[in-house]
């Protein structure tokens, strides 16, 4: 059964044709109160969801204090992207409950999934249903979760991993490259790929850094794109406006 998190994102979806989430790992941050501010930057700037967590994740009453905040500041949906069974708050709407298809470590596949459901639904948070792989270089979530890396030049085998995701229940699929991987963002041909045999929303990760790459992503086929890094270095409300138009033309343009 589709959540209220979920139909809001298929509803903007319908409506909009191209979205961005936020990412706000609080650890990237020099102090909670930034992050907040680049929350609240975000939500201004109608990117459509915020997202808090990251690879490494921080926890316990760090995280309920940060989600808390952050919640308090903004309009949007608040979506836990969790690195782990830890990096869980009540004080979020939702959370992308996620299999990292691609790890060569069973945890990451279903046992933390295990560990974690009791608490999810103890908290009262939207559990979304998410496949995740990781493309090279993968960064520090490669690492972290043991990802059997697809390579960046075989856009068949995520279009695989895709169309398997999808027979299996899951409701959305995403591909990262990791955190502002030197290599840039996962290749337009690859999310093509992707796209092309799949009906779940899709959202591209890791490296979208300008405008002109976002533009390109959405055009090239993703539903959703995921930005972090780029509004850690620049988090006004025009910068992430400028990112937001990128995404909004580039799904007219497809």
């Amino acid at each position: 059964m589709q959540g209220k998190i979920e139909k809001y994102i298929l509803q903007e979806l319908d409506r909009k044709k191209g979205l961005l989430f936020a990412l706000i790992d609080p650890l990237d941050y020099k102090s909670p109160q930034e992050a907040v501010k680049t929350a609240k930057n975000a939500d201004e700037a109608d990117a459509d969801i915020i997202l808090i967590g990251g690879s490494t994740g921080v926890q316990g009453e760090d995280l309920d204090s940060i989600t808390r905040a952050i919640k308090e500041s903004v309009s949007k949906p608040v979506v836990l992207f969790p690195g782990n069974i830890g990096t869980l708050t009540k004080y979020a709407d939702a959370v992308y409950f996620m299999s990292m298809l691609n790890s060569r470590n069973t945890y990451w596949i279903s046992e933390a999934q295990v560990l974690a459901a009791p608490m999810v639904k103890r908290y009262g948070i939207e559990p979304l249903p998410v496949a995740y792989v990781v493309v090279d270089p993968g960064g520090t979530v490669g690492w972290v979760g043991d990802a059997k890396r697809l390579p960046r030049s075989k856009p068949k085998i995520a279009a695989a991993f895709a169309m398997a995701a999808e027979y299996m229940g899951f409701r959305f699929f995403i591909t990262d490259a990791g955190s502002n991987p030197a290599e840039g963002h996962v290749p337009l041909e690859m999310i093509s790929a992707v796209k092309s045999c799949i009906t779940i929303p899709y959202v591209a990760a890791g490296g979208i850094r300008t405008p002109d790459q976002a533009k390109a992503v959405i055009k090239a086929g993703a539903d959703i794109i995921q930005v972090g890094t780029a509004f850690e270095r620049e988090s006004s409300v025009a910068k992430i406006k400028e990112m937001v138009k990128a995404v909004r033309e580039g799904a007219k343009g497809r």
